[in-house]
């Protein structure tokens, strides 16, 4: 194969798998309406298709970015899209709430792909494709969520919901197949064994924050339920530090991790993980209000997703153009730039929440900023960790976006359920989620003016050192 063609074909191999992956998770948010009377669970019950798969995701993405760097990306890689597509095929074979639920627990478990794939982008391609190859597949987790919606929205209203998982069954497997024909295994290898402890102690953590998180606008946030989980987590925290800062290759390095480079870098990507989640389950539902509130719309499902539309459209544009601003002025500088934007979009959403036009303007320039941050945020990561830790490192990158999607998803639910009429949520509760997300958006930047500023020569040659490794 030319060498020439090669490196735009595991591009493309990883960033079709990243798509999938981010497609993979937002399925199921249509059908959520429609779930109880598919499946014959509760409205609570069924909500856990959409919590199963964020725990998952969250246990494993650090879990196997690690194992990653120790055993072998695409090894692990190909361990994640089979994940994938066995939970896909449960899924798409029963009616089951609990066979649901383990499917999409497999599914959720491979969202690990994305920092496996850049980790595998930086060792493999040449120096000068690396930066705007790492942005592509970082967006993809943008992309693919911006587009997930609209299409589940068009299959649930022309299809058997059961096509949605067998759709992504067949991906998965083209996906797996494009990366065993494509993609070469990386040499890079972190040494030791893999921190068995380090991983119960994160994996206790997570579930105990954010099954909270998840659930606690359902149980009651001063619940015992609720406050044991919160309590529980407060206490394994100082034990697994303790443990990480003894053990010699531990699952997370917390001192690379207190350095000011990475330290605010995964706090900002916390926020714009928030902001951005906001923007879509805001958008979905504000459209489909009924036009009795006095502002809603009375828009079909079919129509709240194509909203989205554009948006992803927007992200997929973009993606270039973050790697060319991050080459030119440094990733520091394309992220406050991003996340300024989301601010931006965010002022404009609160003024224009009554026309459908304008609902879609001021998402799609929301998604413009995400799509910039989020090609920003692993070269920033990547300049600050070794090369032997990119894996693990943007792992927990990913897995902090995942915590601020899984934190805005309950701040929403509990706003729009306080502030309400007899026709539903108000508009001012609306506009209450749209200034949290603009502040999270503004305080992302505060955090990314925080980041140490090297020039954007020190910054490439960092991100690009592992190729020469």
């Amino acid at each position: 194969m030319p060498s020439a063609r090669r490196p735009r074909l595991i591009l493309a191999a990883l960033a079709s798998c990243g798509v999938l992956m981010a497609v993979m998770q937002t399925i199921v948010v249509p059908l959520l309406p429609r779930l109880p009377a598919l499946t014959g669970g509760t409205a609570t019950d069924v909500s856990w298709l959409l919590t199963i798969t964020l725990l998952t995701g969250a246990v494993f993405t650090p879990l196997l970015g690690r194992a990653g760097d120790m055993y072998g990306k695409r090894r692990v890689l190909l361990l994640a899209l089979s994940s994938m597509i066995a939970g896909s095929v449960l899924c798409a074979v029963s009616s089951s709430l609990g066979v649901l639920m383990v499917g999409r627990g497999l599914q959720g478990a491979a969202l690990a792909v994305v920092p496996l794939g850049i980790s595998i982008l930086r060792d493999e391609l040449p120096r000068e494709r690396v930066v705007p190859a790492i942005a592509m597949m970082s967006a993809t987790l943008g992309v693919g969520a911006a587009l997930g919606i609209p299409l589940a929205t068009l299959v649930v209203e022309h299809a058997d919901w059961h096509t949605l998982f067998w759709l992504c069954a067949v991906l998965g497997v083209l996906a797996l197949t494009a990366v065993v024909l494509i993609v070469p295994e990386s040499p890079l290898r972190t040494r030791g064994r893999f921190d068995v402890v380090g991983a119960l102690g994160l994996s206790a953590f997570l579930v105990c924050l954010l099954v909270p998180v998840s659930k606690g606008s359902a149980w009651g946030w001063s619940s015992p339920a609720t406050l044991g989980f919160f309590a529980a987590a407060v206490l394994i925290v100082p034990l697994w530090g303790f443990h990480q800062l003894r053990v010699h290759a531990p699952m997370v390095d917390l001192r690379v991790s207190a350095r000011p480079a990475v330290l605010f870098t995964n706090l900002a990507a916390l926020l714009v993980g928030f902001s951005f989640y906001a923007n879509s389950l805001a958008t979905a539902q504000l459209v489909q209000e009924p036009v009795a509130t006095g502002y809603g719309l009375g828009a079909s499902i079919v129509v709240s997703g194509l909203c989205l539309l554009p948006g992803g459209i927007a992200m997929v544009l973009l993606s270039p153009v973050s790697a060319r601003l991050s080459a030119a002025r440094g990733p520091r500088f394309t992220l406050a730039v991003a996340t300024g934007v989301m601010a931006v979009g965010y002022a404009v959403r609160l003024f224009t929440s009554e026309s459908l036009v304008a609902i879609v303007i001021g998402a799609t320039v929301v998604a413009a900023g995400t799509a910039v941050a989020y090609s920003a945020l692993p070269a920033l990561i990547m300049h600050a960790v070794p090369v032997t830790e990119t894996a693990a490192a943007n792992g927990l990158n990913t897995l902090m976006r995942s915590i601020g999607q899984a934190v805005c998803s309950a701040v929403v639910a509990t706003v729009l359920s306080s502030l309400v009429t007899v026709h539903g949520p108000t508009l001012g509760a609306y506009l209450v989620v749209f200034v949290i997300a603009g502040a999270c958006a503004l305080a992302a930047l505060g955090l990314t003016l925080l980041i140490p500023a090297p020039r954007p020569a020190q910054v490439e040659a960092r991100v690009l050192a592992g190729t020469a490794a």
